[in-house]
């Protein structure tokens, strides 16, 4: 499997005079949950359709597993899993017609299909309701069995468009483990689109952030964090106005607040916390909590500044 799975460059879906993508570079490493961030209506369902090659590019190109998503779509969809908007589930066939019902399609020879199918239903703790009909399923059970379906075919990338919306936290968390635990266990690859920040941070090792179709950040979320400038929550003691003056006075500071026995300092781009913690302990603050900022932070801080700059930039 090569180092990089997934790869844009200059990628550009025009609809009419719409732009739902514009000019997306990114690259997706083997093996990674990589999270593919924006707001609703900014070109994350389209650049899936692109890479699965559902849709031509109005201009620049990409890659997956190597295959040029234009001139060797059949390569891509052979080798990919996706769950997209719709479950792709029928609902009066019990889970273990279902995937048998694929695994047929994907021609996977009966013995192979039918230990595959109990593995995945074991996993994600469906065996035991595997010949009840899909119908009277709770939506979060829907979604395990449709993940199981993605997987069914053993493919090396998969693609899951908003696989959590509309689950309540219980069923949302319990989706999140068993992704995690199936990319730990089969190596796959996952391109992940959500506008839930929290999901994302609790999942991804790479993520990138798009609005009306550009790319405004990539790279680990704590990248990001260091990248756009963040916001970070100290819980203290004993600062004193003294103390408030030198963290001001600190390049990577750009703001410094402290109000009933909490610190909150703005950082500058790049600027990393430790040596204000230091600072602060050794002017003789008790330092009880720190919180860093969240991924949906820095989401926030781009799509503002991207608002900012737009459509100048």
């Amino acid at each position: 499997m090569p180092d990089i799975v997934i790869r844009t460059e200059e990628l550009t879906r025009d609809f009419g005079a719409l732009r739902a993508v514009d000019h997306l570079s990114i690259e997706v490493p083997a093996g990674a949950i990589f999270g593919f961030l924006g707001p609703n209506g900014s070109g994350k369902t389209t650049t899936i359709r692109m890479l699965l090659g559902l849709l031509e590019p109005s201009a620049g190109r990409a890659e997956v597993l190597g295959y040029d998503t234009k001139t060797q779509a059949d390569e891509i969809r052979l080798r990919a899993g996706a769950l997209l908007e719709h479950h792709g589930l029928y609902e009066r066939f019990s889970a273990w017609d279902n995937l048998e019902f694929y695994g047929r399609i994907w021609r996977l020879p009966r013995r192979e299909r039918h230990a595959r199918m109990e593995e995945l239903l074991r996993r994600l703790e469906l065996w035991d309701r595997r010949q009840e009909s899909v119908g009277r399923w709770s939506r979060g059970m829907k979604q395990k069995l449709a993940v199981a379906r993605a997987l069914l075919h053993r493919p090396r990338v998969v693609f899951l468009d908003e696989p959590t919306a509309g689950l309540d936290p219980v069923a949302a968390a319990s989706l999140r483990e068993d992704l995690a635990s199936l990319v730990r266990q089969e190596g796959v690859t996952v391109f992940l689109t959500t506008h839930n920040l929290a999901e994302a941070e609790k999942l991804c090792h790479a993520v990138a952030v798009i609005s009306k179709g550009r790319l405004l950040a990539a790279g680990h979320p704590d990248e990001l964090r260091s990248r756009a400038g963040a916001r970070a929550e100290i819980l203290a003691r004993g600062v004193s106005e003294a103390i408030l003056a030198a963290l001001r006075a600190r390049p990577e500071v750009s703001d410094a607040n402290y109000q009933d026995a909490r610190l909150t300092v703005e950082l500058r781009p790049g600027a990393e916390l430790a040596p204000l913690i230091s600072l602060l302990v050794e002017s003789g603050a008790r330092i009880e909590e720190v919180r860093k900022a969240s991924l949906e932070d820095v989401f926030l801080t781009l799509i503002e500044e991207e608002k900012r700059c737009s459509p100048t930039c």
